[in-house]
């Protein structure tokens, strides 16, 4: 299950290097998604261009694979999450992000991680038990 660490307001290049390269040592990541946004008949927009290159500045300082992921209704879905939660405007207003990037991050793993289709019970009759001691 996707868990978000913190929301990371970006300062500067070289504040930010350290910032990245900290996470690296401390949790061993093996790769980055980044939420790409897209519009909703599938474009890329400036936006996009501009996740891409984020993506590319994350790769060129970590070395770490970059994989983009559609954020598409992301923050809707996260809104409607913390309004179920009863959060106010305010509590709301500084969790979405961190929940929308657990949920695109979340949404990537399900997909390539598909989870296990459960093993199917037979039934062992006590003789066949007996007939293996």
């Amino acid at each position: 299950m996707a868990s978000p660490l913190e929301l990371y307001e970006r300062r500067n290049e070289q504040l930010d290097t350290r910032y990245y390269r900290s996470i690296l040592e401390d949790y061993r990541p093996v790769g980055i998604v980044v939420g790409l946004p897209i519009h909703v008949g599938g474009e890329e927009s400036q936006k996009s261009h501009e996740a891409r290159q984020y993506g590319a500045w994350l790769h060129s300082i970590t070395g770490l694979p970059v994989t983009y992921w559609d954020e598409r209704f992301t923050s809707a879905v996260a809104e409607d999450f913390l309004l179920a939660a009863e959060l106010t405007r305010k509590q709301r207003k500084k969790r979405i992000d961190m929940v929308a990037a657990q949920i695109i991050l979340q949404s990537y793993l399900d997909a390539h991680h598909p989870k296990p289709k459960p093993m199917k019970e037979t039934a062992v009759e006590s003789d066949d038990l007996q007939d293996d001691l």
